[in-house]
């Protein structure tokens, strides 16, 4: 073996990249999460320079309060789209003001609720959230937020747009794939990571003359805008719409805080460094969870979760630096205010970006079968096998079966996801009485 070849890559969550470094894969970060939490934005009825902002500052208040300790980048949440399109009453244009003010209250209580759960673990410990919240249940659960949203991702990726798919949509999003996957499997080094950029740069190059880049909206509107911000008013009717959601996004967080422990501790064992015990940390990440929520709400974003296409990001360029993520929700904070790099990085066709996805959000996917090996969950035990069979097939089913995956039953209409944990949770529960631990 050559001498040098078999240096291991990759950053720690303390550690810290050149100054050049660091920006380009902040950069990276900031394009993987902007399609999903604009297109939240876009779907609820709020304006998208404010959910940016709010995104970004949302992620500095996460990372202080859990003293930089655990990197996650927060995002606008897709389980709360039904729940809070309830409230504003639309599904595409701005809502107004006042409707956006009475979501904000029902999305700050929801984030009373993450915070609750965390100071209970913090109290109580591990053992209390593994017993309502197994591998079985946050594996499962991570499995159905990637596959769920494959849909989404091959759909804007193919253009597809009144039964029609458009070709050209095809072959940016097609490029784009190859690039990214070619990318991440071949580059070696500091190129190694940055394979998604790489391929969304290639992807964008490609999509120019095929006439999907709208150059002319880059440079509409002024230069410098402060965003719009609303304040929230107290309203019990989107309390009661929004607020139960939580209980989905609590489990969500777990299975992605569990993720991000398995792979920031395969790079520590690959370096020869400390174990970084970053699942030991439910307690303080879902405070962090509730106290994003809160604040992005306080200006008028969209409630918020950490982001899995980020740490899909994170996991295949190994580059887990809480820096590189600071400097990420600092460049959205900034971006919010300068309409024409907004602009820009919006001109990216949704056809390029979604190229991408299918390969992050399958990744997400696969993660929840990493917790489930790394766990060594038991998948010939009956009790195991009925827990993660409901929550696929509720969370799966429920998605891509109903309408803005929202399940008809009894009269109400419940979002897949959070219906999925809440049965896989309850379901783990019935099936744990009277178990011996073993």
């Amino acid at each position: 073996m050559r001498k040098g070849t078999d240096k291991v890559i990759g950053y720690l969550p303390d550690e810290t990249p050149t100054t050049g470094k660091l920006l380009v894969f902040a950069f990276q970060q900031l394009l993987v999460m902007f399609p999903a939490t604009v297109t939240v934005a876009l779907l609820t009825g709020f304006h998208v320079s404010t959910t940016i902002f709010a995104s970004g500052l949302a992620t500095l208040s996460f990372l202080f309060i859990t003293k930089g300790k655990i990197p996650l980048y927060y995002g606008s949440s897709f389980s709360y789209i039904a729940a809070v399109i309830s409230i504003t009453g639309v599904t595409s244009g701005l809502a107004p003001d006042n409707l956006i003010s009475a979501a904000q209250f029902g999305i700050i209580m929801s984030g009373l609720v993450s915070i609750a759960a965390g100071l209970i673990v913090s109290r109580f410990g591990m053992n209390v959230i593994e017993k309502v919240l197994p591998a079985t249940v946050t594996g499962s659960i991570a499995m159905v937020i990637g596959i769920s949203l494959a849909g989404t991702a091959l759909t804007s990726a193919a253009g597809f747009s009144g039964g029609v798919a458009n070709d050209k949509a095809w072959i940016a999003a097609l490029v784009t794939l190859v690039a990214t996957i070619f990318f991440s499997v071949y580059l070696k080094g500091v190129w190694g990571q940055l394979p998604i950029l790489f391929g969304i740069l290639v992807g964008y190059i490609v999509a120019i003359p095929l006439g999907l880049v709208d150059f002319g909206a880059i440079w509409t509107g002024a230069v410098v805008e402060i965003p719009h911000f609303t304040i929230p008013i107290a309203n019990w009717a989107a309390v009661a719409a929004i607020m139960p959601i939580a209980i989905a996004t609590i489990p969500e967080s777990t299975a992605h805080l569990f993720q991000l422990d398995i792979y920031v501790n395969d790079l520590a064992r690959r370096k020869g460094k400390k174990e970084y015990k970053i699942a030991e940390k439910l307690g303080i990440n879902l405070i962090g969870d509730g106290l994003g929520d809160i604040v992005a709400s306080l200006f008028g974003g969209p409630a918020g979760t950490n982001y899995g296409e980020n740490i899909s990001t994170m996991a295949i360029t190994k580059n887990f630096s809480v820096k590189v993520l600071g400097g990420a929700a600092i460049m959205a904070i900034v971006l919010s205010f300068i309409q024409p790099i907004s602009n820009a990085v919006r001109s990216v066709p949704s056809s390029v970006i979604n190229g991408a996805c299918i390969y992050l959000f399958g990744v997400i996917g696969a993660q929840g079968v990493a917790i489930m090996i790394n766990k060594k969950v038991d998948l010939f035990n009956a009790r195991n096998l009925a827990v993660i069979a409901v929550i696929l097939v509720v969370g799966l089913g429920g998605a891509y079966g109903f309408p803005n995956g929202m399940i008809p039953i009894f009269g109400a209409k419940l979002p897949a996801i959070a219906t999925a944990a809440t049965v896989g949770i309850v379901l783990n529960l019935l099936l744990s009485i009277g178990r011996k631990k073993v």
